[in-house]
């Protein structure tokens, strides 16, 4: 059986994780692998048993991705993934990890994706080119028995919701995690923050509104890049509303996509006009030079994206995650307190520190709101 499963607009996954491998071939070291990157720092939907990559085989993903071992190795083909797992954590899924500029859905990853429909494993695709719509995958899958499941693939248009002004009913406290770029860390750092959240005894839900979070199981998810622009600010304060009407948590944690001013990935404004959060936590990379995807065009100053946040939303900004890309770990703590000294905020990177920090930080908030 074939399956064209309609992801974005509905997040909950459900049932036990499944054992997957991760396609990432020739990608696991560059921003192009950033959906394995989310998958092997966490997955509530899938068991991930091993990574493909043939140019950095024979390496643990989490050494290689953070500098500390997960028990997932990296191997160079399926052949090697399917020996990895054995008894109760065989695979039974491959995962595409790659998430390339435009989402197209390559030869190579083609092949990939067909021997593992021969192999007998369903295959779940974050990419914007369908494999449902393959029509050569498809009967192969339908001959094999597997499911083809494309995360993209937008919600039938009677299903989508317009905005009704029913996310003034949410007394949750909303902290968007937005950023001055795309892929620089904003969904990280957002389960940093509901991990953090949940450990100072607050009950926490994480809105996801990107492929990859759908992927790695986050119960409530909208994959707002599927969306015809119309209705992504309904679908917004649809999801928001449902996790707050389901679960009545103390906190939602909101993942911003693209960056505020970027050229090539614009994103951000939606999540202020939608969900209308009552704090911001801003992701922002140092490091880098130039906007993802767009060449030529330099990121503009941290004082200016600030200055844009202020202007768009009542929303305070009351922390910085600093992300690493391009830059030195041990540079970072220097960074970091140049970067406090400048906007008076902390700054902070996440993957070393954890969110402690900005939790702390976000106190004054939600001493107003919750207790």
């Amino acid at each position: 059986m074939s399956a064209e499963d309609s992801a974005a607009g509905r997040g909950k996954s459900g049932g036990s994780p499944a054992g997957a491998i991760v396609y990432c071939e020739r990608a696991f070291q560059s921003l192009d692998g950033k959906t394995a990157h989310g998958l092997v720092r966490r997955s509530h939907r899938y068991d991930v048993l091993a990574v493909i990559d043939s140019s950095c085989a024979g390496r643990d993903a989490g050494e290689v991705l953070d500098g500390r071992g997960r028990d997932i190795p990296i191997v160079a083909d399926l052949a090697a993934a399917l020996a990895n797992g054995n008894g109760e954590r065989a695979a039974t899924h491959l995962v595409l990890g790659l998430a390339p500029v435009g989402g197209a859905l390559d030869r190579r990853t083609r092949q990939a994706v067909g021997a593992a429909i021969r192999a007998g494993l369903h295959v779940h695709s974050g990419l914007h080119d369908f494999l449902g719509d393959d029509h050569r995958l498809a009967a192969l899958a339908s001959e094999h028995g597997v499911e083809l499941v494309d995360a993209r693939r937008p919600p039938a248009r009677g299903s989508l919701h317009r905005f009704t002004g029913k996310i003034a009913e949410v007394d949750s406290v909303k902290v968007a995690v937005l950023g001055t770029d795309s892929g620089i860390g904003k969904r990280t750092t957002a389960w940093l923050l509901l991990d953090a959240l949940r450990g100072s005894g607050r009950t926490v839900e994480l809105i996801g509104t990107g492929q990859t979070s759908w992927l790695q199981g986050a119960e409530y998810a909208v994959v707002i890049d599927t969306l015809v622009y119309d209705f992504v600010p309904g679908e917004i304060e649809h999801v928001v509303w449902t996790a707050w009407n389901e679960r009545r948590p103390d906190v939602l944690v909101l993942e911003g996509q693209g960056g505020l001013l970027s050229p090539g990935y614009f994103g951000g404004q939606e999540l202020l006009a939608a969900a209308d959060p009552d704090a911001v936590i801003l992701q922002h990379a140092p490091g880098r030079a130039e906007y993802d995807g767009c060449p030529g065009y330099p990121i503009e100053p941290l004082e200016r994206q600030m200055a844009t946040l202020t202007a768009l939303s009542r929303a305070p900004v009351v922390g910085i995650a600093v992300g690493r890309h391009e830059l030195p770990a041990a540079e970072l703590p220097s960074i970091c307190a140049e970067i406090t000294a400048e906007t008076g905020l902390p700054a902070v990177d996440v993957l070393a520190e954890g969110a402690g920090r900005l939790i702390e930080a976000l106190e004054p908030v939600l001493a107003a709101r919750i207790e």
